[in-house]
């Protein structure tokens, strides 16, 4: 094979790599904690919020399991494929993330009963390492930008725009669900007509000065 056909197969490998990774860490990943999110929040009744909340259990199941399968696939090629020295931070991050990555799906399987003691320490844990495999996957695909750009002498102006908005919606879509609830109450509705605040409530000031005088101002 000649020069220029390994330096394009290694190009392609690249860009494979990368595309898994962002794939798992900046697509999936994401996507499941939104649906668990929006799935605890559902405003329904009892048995149809039950199903709604099982369905969302399977979807973020089966995302977080073709998230680890895709991620796996992208250690795989850099292994095979790459020099791995780990003299850099993308390539140690990477083994980090990966060694964080199995640790949490390993505490997915063993994920105690509600109401058992361990419950409480497990789901913290669960919580610190789902936290800790987003934060250094986004980190991640930054650095892998990077270190494509050091490869390819190809500019990532791009891609780095892009996957920037991608994950400042999802975060903003994320927090959004937090306030949606506070952002209702604030015209309460009755049939089709708003409840409007009363005068007591918009002057306040005036019912305290008819206590101490005795009399409407």
């Amino acid at each position: 094979m000649g020069t220029e056909d390994k330096s394009r197969r290694l190009i392609f490998e690249v860009t494979l790599h990368g595309f898994l990774l962002w794939a798992s860490m900046g697509f999936l990943m994401p996507v499941g904690i939104l649906a668990i999110r929006m799935s605890n929040r559902a405003q329904c009744g009892r048995r149809l919020k039950i199903m709604f909340y099982i369905h969302a259990n399977f979807l973020l199941s089966l995302l977080q399991i073709l998230s680890v399968i895709l991620s796996t696939a992208a250690a795989i090629m850099s292994i095979k494929n790459f020099e791995n020295s780990f003299n850099n931070y993308h390539q140690r991050m990477g083994l980090v993330l990966y060694a964080v990555i199995w640790l949490q799906a390993l505490s997915g399987f063993l994920r105690p009963q509600r109401g058992s003691t361990r419950r409480s320490a497990w789901f913290f844990v669960h919580w610190v390492l789902g936290t800790a495999v987003s934060l250094l996957g986004i980190i991640h695909i930054y650095t892998g930008l990077q270190a494509y750009q050091r490869k390819t002498s190809k500019s990532v102006k791009l891609w780095i725009m892009l996957f920037t908005a991608e994950i400042s919606f999802i975060a903003l879509f994320y927090l959004f669900q937090d306030k949606w609830d506070y952002i209702q109450k604030q015209g309460v509705m009755l049939g089709n007509e708003t409840i409007q605040p009363t005068h007591q409530e918009i002057y306040p000031r005036d019912k305290q000065k008819e206590v101490f005088t005795g009399r409407p101002s």
